[in-house]
């Protein structure tokens, strides 16, 4: 894979799916939409791979004669149940979207709060090591939003300055998610320009 050959499909494959977004010719809409097809093959099996990787670390940790992890257990159980049970009845089933959002639901919650700790602890070591007025501004919007999301100032009593207030604060967070969309669509583009030129080539490993 690391010929001029896979460099060239590579760059003409893609050259073909960005012309056919480009460019209204019904010759190159079937190829491109054939390609994207394959694409998503590929990935749903990385997806699969992924996961049998992780259904094969915990059944290590499991099988491990000197430091068993019994919670890996339960894991492999409620991916088994769930699997089966995808598998048997469908995603959208009545019976099984309950299960499936029971285990995801609680997962989402305390990815949310680890990336919440996460921000708090970096923006205080950030103001430890250096005392600056931007280290302080991103420790203070951090205390800030965390806690105007929290909930806390929304009680029955509180009054409609203080509801308005928590509204303006609630656009900037969407002004920064937009912010930061933006600049994963420009890297992605950025990305793209540079395995289409040549100068990245991620299938070479």
């Amino acid at each position: 894979m690391r010929s001029p050959v896979a460099t060239a499909i590579a760059i003409g494959v893609g050259l073909i799916v960005l012309l056919g977004y480009l460019l209204p010719l019904p010759v190159l809409d079937p190829i491109r939409r054939l390609f994207l097809d394959w694409s998503i093959i590929l990935a749903a099996v990385a997806g699969l791979v992924a996961i049998l990787n992780l259904f094969k670390a915990h059944w290590r940790k499991i099988s491990s004669s000197r430091e068993r992890d019994y919670y890996s257990l339960f894991f492999i159980l409620g991916f088994i149940l769930t699997a089966a049970l995808g598998l048997l009845f469908g995603p959208t089933d009545e019976r099984v979207r309950p299960l499936i959002m029971s285990i995801q639901l609680p997962v989402e919650a305390s990815l949310v709060g680890l990336l919440t700790i996460t921000f708090v602890v970096s923006a205080v070591r950030l103001f430890a090591l250096r005392r600056s007025w931007m280290s302080g501004i991103f420790l203070a919007s951090t205390i800030v939003f965390l806690l105007a999301g929290s909930g806390v100032f929304l009680t029955s009593g509180t009054s409609q300055v203080i509801k308005e207030v928590l509204a303006a604060l609630n656009i900037l967070p969407a002004a920064g998610a937009r912010g930061i969309l933006l600049g994963i669509a420009l890297g992605s583009v950025l990305t793209g320009l540079r395995v289409l030129l040549g100068m990245d080539r991620p299938y070479s490993e």
